[in-house]
């Protein structure tokens, strides 16, 4: 009797992020009370959060006394009828597991990602995964996640816009995620990235359209509203890393103020995504950060728009005909998509998966660009 063979199977890596703390004495505190922590900073009770976290009350009052017993500080301050409070002490941990998962989450995602492509090659994997270098972003993340979802194996590096548009002129990597801002910035900025188009060869893939701006703590005590604030010696500035897209920005909006990064404290202070800045502004660690509105609007921040700008793919002409690109132009354009898109606070999708010539995109660039 013929033997049947099964498929290779499609696996996927599943990363979790998990920390807990531990007292001097040895005494452990899970993470699980972190969860829990935050359920009631969400819903205002400790019974509500213990149904939530699909745990008993008493087990989750057993987890609020251990911790308080190992701390030697309370964590709820608790009065019948109205609900439980966080003690700041509470509140910190909260943030911290914000501030670890918007560091640390893209990293994870990352590692993942080419850990399955690992695997496929050691299952022999009838194809060869998407390769997918990017600026790290909300609609990026959800692209990947539903492309992921569909079946698609996409092998996805988060980095700068500078590195990924060079690791595609390079052969490293088969579609590219860079942004550009509209307006005045737009020519100088493309610049940084032009030597690594061609006109011939590349083709640019409209991502979302989104909106950059200044992120400060709730209700704005420092009093900043512009970008030449942020040369006041007692506002602490959060930056982005060299090479991404909003510190490109961030220097033009300096040039033109009149201010050094020199003048700016905190301007070599580096944060990898949007939401890491986000989360250290949250955290009390700095007053204000260059991004993203949806970032600001995750982590409780005021948003004083600066700029809008436009998220592209940067793709080979041939791989247009990729099947993978081929879905993932199709996702773009689905009004499901599109509509959950919308639902991010600054982005519109309305032009999401059209595909343009690299002029049509940018207009004239420099010279030296074939």
């Amino acid at each position: 009797m013929q033997q049947k063979h099964k498929s290779t199977p499609r696996l996927r890596v599943q990363s979790q992020l998990v920390w807990g703390l531990a007292a001097d004495d040895g005494d452990e505190i899970p993470f699980r009370l972190i969860e829990l922590l935050t359920a009631v900073q969400t819903h205002g009770s400790l019974l509500t959060a213990a149904k939530a976290s699909d745990t008993s009350y008493r087990h989750a009052w057993g987890l609020v006394q251990q911790a308080q017993d190992a701390l030697g500080v309370p964590l709820l301050e608790m009065a019948r009828g109205k609900g439980a409070k966080l003690t700041p002490l509470a509140e910190k941990l909260v943030w911290a597991n914000r501030r670890i998962r918007a560091r640390i989450g893209p990293l994870l995602e990352t590692l993942a990602s080419e850990i399955e492509t690992e695997l496929r090659h050691a299952l022999q994997a009838a194809s060869a995964p998407l390769r997918l270098h990017a600026s790290h972003g909300f609609a990026v993340e959800m692209l990947v996640k539903t492309l992921s979802e569909a079946g698609m194996a996409i092998d996805l590096k988060y980095r700068s816009s500078q590195d990924a548009v060079a690791a595609l002129h390079a052969g490293e990597c088969d579609v590219a995620g860079f942004h550009v801002p509209l307006g005045e910035f737009q020519n100088t900025i493309t610049a940084s990235y032009a030597e690594h188009f061609d006109r011939q060869e590349h083709r640019v893939i409209h991502i979302v359209t989104r909106r950059q701006g200044l992120m400060v703590v709730r209700g704005n005590p420092r009093k900043i509203y512009e970008i030449a604030d942020l040369a006041r010696p007692e506002v602490r500035f959060v930056n982005r890393q060299p090479g991404s897209g909003t510190r490109l920005l961030l220097d033009k909006l300096l040039q033109k103020a009149g201010v050094t990064p020199a003048q700016v404290h905190g301007y070599e202070q580096a944060e990898l995504t949007h939401a890491a800045v986000a989360a250290y502004i949250a955290s009390g660690m700095a007053d204000v950060g260059l991004g993203i509105e949806t970032a600001a609007r995750r982590f409780d921040l005021d948003f004083l728009p600066q700029q809008t700008e436009r998220y592209f793919f940067l793709v080979r002409r041939a791989t247009l005909e990729h099947p993978a690109v081929q879905a993932m132009i199709a996702t773009l354009g689905s009004a499901e998509f599109r509509a959950e898109i919308g639902k991010l606070p600054g982005y519109d999708a309305a032009q999401s998966g059209q595909i343009l010539m690299v002029g049509e995109a940018f207009g004239s660039l420099p010279g030296h660009v074939p």
